[in-house]
């Protein structure tokens, strides 16, 4: 059986815009300074050429299906007065050259923030599809027409040749405007990205396109992303929101993470998402206010697992299961008497191996390296170095267990300080 192999024809914007369009008698109607594109996935496809009239008329819209090219030009046939219709874009178009050239765009497979120097495109028998993008220098020098001559210098010089950097559209999220981000969130492009590689590219782009990006998230990626960004963006970006909006966010964030981020907001703005949280989670918030984030009662959370010792294995599991979604901690349990006197601690190991019926006051050690409220977090780095562990307890000076300190939330505030 014959196949059609229809041939591959690579064009770039920069070829496209200026070409002078003739009709079919060789009459100029006017040169194309924009392609409009439907954002269609995987690939954007052509839909109109945006047309400057030699006239001076106003510009218009022409399909790209009425465009061929005939003994090297560019002609429009056939068409009629009817084909031509006013620049309005219709629901998930857009000017690409508008839209795209000269801005940011996010690379979600190598996760940065890059700038688009030239739009490459496949010509088929029946479309024009955008299937790259190219962030390269040789793409700024075809702009500006000097791409042979640098191909030549470079050849003739120090023989070499500079490549395209080209980058499938599969992974390019767009920047441009709040309109484009919106198209392209349905793919979730964005969500893909390890919630600190998303933090790094929102602290890459000025404040508008930060807040851009981050209100076009839904709320558990915005939730997990603010927990990696500075505590300034954190501010900036919340900030810009309703509380209701906020608050919604702040809940999805760890307890002790979600309390430093109130911290360091104004207390009328702290106080007014507060208002709008759910109350038992709002009252714990509240609870890690009241100490200073420098030490132990600031940097603990208090959304972590406690059992009585008479309970089982098999409890405990069924509870971890339940709640462990919820939970800051999970991988150390802790024993507690009828007064919230810590009695050990139980590794989640342990916990597993461990036969179902087997009461927690059996299996725990008693030995629990702990810290008290008000200690330094220089002191309590040194406890986790000394014992190795990845969370420690806080107590009260009655011995009551009030919080646990993960290593993470301990990093976070001592890792700054260790390159000064």
């Amino acid at each position: 059986m014959a196949r059609n192999h229809e041939p591959k024809i690579f064009l770039f914007l920069s070829q496209i815009l200026g070409k002078r369009i003739f009709d079919s008698k060789g009459r100029s109607l006017g040169k194309i300074v924009d392609l409009v594109a439907n954002l269609t996935e995987p690939y954007p496809y052509v839909t109109d050429i945006l047309l400057a009239p030699r006239s001076g008329r106003k510009q218009m819209f022409l399909p790209w299906q009425r465009i061929t090219d005939v003994n090297n030009k560019t002609v429009a046939y056939p068409v009629t007065p009817d084909d031509f219709r006013e620049p309005v874009l219709r629901e998930n178009e857009a000017l690409l050259k508008d839209a795209l050239l000269d801005k940011q765009v996010v690379d979600t497979n190598g996760a940065k923030v890059l700038r688009v120097n030239d739009l490459h495109f496949l010509k088929t028998l029946n479309n024009l599809l955008l299937v790259h993008v190219d962030v390269g220098f040789r793409g700024l020098m075809r702009r500006v027409g000097l791409e042979r001559p640098l191909d030549l210098f470079l050849r003739w010089f120090f023989d070499y040749t500079l490549s395209d950097q080209l980058i499938s559209w599969k992974f390019i999220q767009t920047l441009a405007s709040p309109d484009l981000l919106r198209l392209k969130v349905t793919q979730n492009r964005l969500a893909r990205l390890h919630p600190a590689d998303l933090a790094d590219i929102i602290e890459e782009l000025d404040i508008y396109k930060r807040t851009a990006v981050f209100q076009s998230l839904d709320v558990e990626t915005a939730a997990e992303t603010l927990e990696e960004t500075s505590s300034e963006i954190q501010v900036s970006l919340i900030e810009d929101m309703e509380p209701a909006e906020a608050s919604d966010i702040i809940e999805e964030m760890s307890l002790s993470e979600a309390a430093d981020l109130l911290g360091d907001l104004p207390q009328d703005r702290a106080e007014d998402i507060l208002k709008e949280m759910e109350d038992e989670f709002a009252e714990d918030v509240r609870e890690l206010l009241v100490h200073h984030e420098g030490k132990a009662g600031g940097l603990m959370t208090t959304s972590f697992l406690r059992f009585a010792p008479s309970a089982t294995v098999g409890e405990a599991m069924d509870c971890i299961r339940r709640e462990a979604e919820d939970m800051d901690l999970i991988y150390y349990i802790y024993v507690v008497d009828e007064e919230e006197k810590l009695s050990g601690v139980i590794g989640l190991r342990e916990l597993l191996t461990a036969p179902s019926k087997t009461s927690l006051g059996e299996l725990m050690h008693t030995r629990v390296v702990s810290v008290n409220l008000d200690e330094k977090k220089g002191q309590i780095a040194d406890h986790f170095a000394k014992y190795g562990l990845l969370a420690i307890p806080v107590v009260d000076e009655m011995n009551r267990i009030k919080g646990v300190i993960i290593f993470k939330n301990l990093l976070e505030v001592v890792a700054p300080q260790l390159g000064q």
